[in-house]
């Protein structure tokens, strides 16, 4: 933990040229220790600079596998973080608690692995707690880019794919001052029990779960989900968003097309970029 909080940039620092055309901007990619009060490690691209720079903050989802989490690739949007890097952002994709590195478990050595993503049993799963838990390191890297000065003060967005959607929807429930607007892709919590497709973890639980985020979030929201995504098909995703807005929550909801053999994975498709980047490029420019 000592040897945490005293690196910044943990891996190598990779400045070149990755601008695709003259008037954009070039990129420089680097992987951050950053001292936050659960160890973390961050993918992180900007323009070369020292900026400061608007804050994106992208989150990536869960698996409930500790294996699993030990080999969680640290890169796993990279197409997806350099469109958001070539607008102008700083963009921090922080691999979560108990994930890579920090998955190491060995109980008769005193060692315990940070993973507080849990729902519990799907008999009485706790979608709420698990959301909120991920939407308190968003909160963390925010206060920690801030004092380094690299960030511009109210000028952040937070992106999220599946569990990590559903911590960003948790986000918005808090409205935190500095957050101009959230974009999630795929998101929710239990989807995919016990690996098959469209068995979900109480569905409708989780949909009350929307509606009591919805209760209290005003951030302007975009919700992107795919027709043939076996986690949260569009039926379970548009209850969610109703049961969310109807309580009061800001959100978009757009549906894309079948996409690969499971559109869950969408945001991580290279091939993608092109097809959500519209949709998202307009939502953007409408809440500078």
């Amino acid at each position: 933990m000592r040897l945490l909080r005293l690196l910044i940039i943990a891996a190598t620092v990779v400045t070149a040229s990755l601008a695709i055309a003259a008037d954009e901007p070039q990129l420089q990619e680097e992987v951050w220790a950053l001292p936050l009060p659960v160890p973390t490690i961050a993918y992180v691209v900007r323009p070369v600079g020292d900026g400061p720079f608007p804050l994106a903050i992208m989150n990536h989802g869960v698996s409930l596998d500790p294996k699993q989490r030990s080999f969680f690739p640290l890169v796993e949007f990279r197409d997806a973080a350099m469109w958001f890097a070539r607008r102008g952002y700083m963009v921090a994709a922080p691999s979560g608690p108990g994930y890579g590195a920090t998955a190491l478990n060995v109980p008769e050595a005193g060692i315990f692995t940070v993973f507080f993503s849990k729902i519990g049993n799907c008999s009485n799963p706790n979608f709420r707690d698990a959301g909120l838990a991920a939407a308190q390191l968003n909160l963390w890297i925010i206060d920690y880019m801030a004092e380094l000065k690299r960030i511009v003060p109210r000028n952040v967005i937070v992106i999220g794919q599946s569990a990590g959607g559903w911590g960003s929807i948790a986000l918005s429930s808090a409205n935190p001052p500095q957050v101009k607007a959230i974009i999630t892709f795929a998101a929710g919590r239990g989807g995919r029990v016990d690996g098959k497709p469209h068995n979900n973890c109480a569905p409708d639980k989780l949909v009350e779960a929307a509606g009591d985020f919805g209760r209290t979030s005003r951030v302007p929201m975009l919700w992107l989900y795919i027709e043939n995504d076996t986690f949260f098909g569009p039926e379970l995703s548009k209850r969610m968003h109703a049961a969310f807005t109807a309580a009061g929550g800001n959100a978009e909801y757009h549906l894309f097309p079948p996409h690969g053999g499971d559109g869950h994975f969408f945001v991580g498709s290279p091939d993608a970029v092109a097809i959500w980047s519209p949709v998202v490029g307009a939502f953007l420019d409408k809440h500078r």
